[in-house]
């Protein structure tokens, strides 16, 4: 069994090399490529700014993703603070070695591990002392000179840059949820919207402002903008929403499976002095959503 072992929040770029490289040793060994993963965060359980830290993917996207990519079983770890203070050694030794009879582990250029946060260099020295094989991977670059993370993808996506974090990703961020009831007042003015409830309540939701989006319902992908923020048009005090106007779609889908994906922002959230003039700003943002799709 090949291991490679890691939270894989997002399964960015980054990650993905660490994958590839797990596949195909496996394959090359004859053997089965395995990833072990935790669930919920360290940080959520260790309260490392627990109040704030949100995720780039839920337990059940970061599986489909694994799969797609070709690994052939994954094991998920209840992360408890027991669990988090085991040592790399001992963490190496009884869940990679005995329990999942790993063989090999492959490690990123950032694979930190176990309570004394071992470097992958040392890492890979204590899996050789336990007669582990040890593949190391490289670096994966974003932008030029800055390395591919969760933390700096998480950073762009909370401030609305969804291009550049699609890019470090390898694909285009999306949210996932329910369709919930609004208030309609965007019926009202000709953009009625679909309100989403997020089935994974720790998902991290894009900075406030107005988005391009694709939108997939009723098993079908439509063009679409997305407004994510407090609706101060409406008045003060508003609960935060992402509420997606579907072009060309009239159809009731409350209750419904909702998955938006973002393309780009194309403006920030404002408030306007009427709901007509609120309406006028949504038809110049509906084209500019459409000429979006073309670049």
């Amino acid at each position: 069994m090949v291991v490679a072992t890691g939270f894989f929040d997002g399964v960015h770029t980054g990650h993905r090399l660490v994958i590839s490289q797990l596949v195909n040793a496996a394959e090359a060994r004859g053997e089965e490529s395995l990833v072990i993963t935790f669930w919920p965060h360290p940080r959520n359980v260790l309260q490392l700014e627990a109040r704030t830290f949100r995720l780039l993917s839920s337990l059940e996207e970061k599986k489909r993703m694994l799969r797609e990519l070709g690994v052939d079983r994954i094991e998920v770890i209840p992360f408890t603070r027991e669990f988090g203070a085991l040592t790399t050694r001992e963490y190496l030794d009884f869940y990679v070695k005995r329990m999942f009879g790993g063989t090999a582990v492959v490690l990123g250029y950032d694979n930190r591990m176990g309570s004394d946060s071992m470097t992958p260099h040392d890492v890979g020295a204590v899996a050789r002392s336990l007669g582990l094989d040890v593949i190391m991977t490289g670096m994966v670059e974003g932008m030029p000179g800055t390395a591919v993370s969760s933390t700096r993808i998480r950073t762009l996506i909370a401030s609305g840059d969804v291009k550049d974090a699609s890019a470090m990703l390898g694909y285009d961020y999306s949210l996932y949820g329910v369709v919930v009831a609004g208030n309609r007042i965007g019926r009202t003015i000709g953009f009625p919207t679909a309100n989403m409830q997020l089935y994974e309540p720790l998902k991290l939701i894009p900075g406030n402002g107005v988005y391009s989006v694709k939108v997939h319902t009723l098993g079908r992908e439509w063009a679409g903008m997305c407004n994510i923020g407090n609706r101060p048009t409406v008045g003060a005090g508003n609960p935060r929403t992402v509420e997606t106007n579907i072009f060309g779609f009239d159809e009731d889908i409350y209750g419904l499976d909702l998955r938006v994906t973002f393309l780009r922002k194309i403006r920030d959230e404002i408030r306007f002095d009427s709901i007509d003039a609120l309406g006028e700003q949504l038809a110049k943002d509906r084209k500019v959503c459409l000429a979006c799709r073309d670049m």
